[in-house]
């Protein structure tokens, strides 16, 4: 499985485990809803700045959402 993959996956999960809307993701890291939904559709890669805000809202490492380890 790819990076990409992985870091869709793990984004969707994440924020379901939360229990927000995407668009509630995207109001706490500054993008837009859209910027969002591509991340966890795959067509679009975040940049390291908003990764890191977004590893912040679900209080997660950066190694989590892309795959290198198991514990978040």
């Amino acid at each position: 499985m790819q990076i990409r993959e992985i870091l869709a996956q793990r984004l969707k999960q994440c924020r379901k485990e939360a229990g927000l809307a995407q668009w509630q993701v995207a109001v706490y890291c500054d993008i837009t809803e859209k910027s969002y939904q591509n991340y966890e559709r795959m067509t679009r890669e975040p940049k390291l700045e908003i990764l890191i805000r977004i590893a912040d809202c679900f209080s997660a490492s950066l190694d989590y959402l892309t795959g290198r380890t198991d514990v978040r």
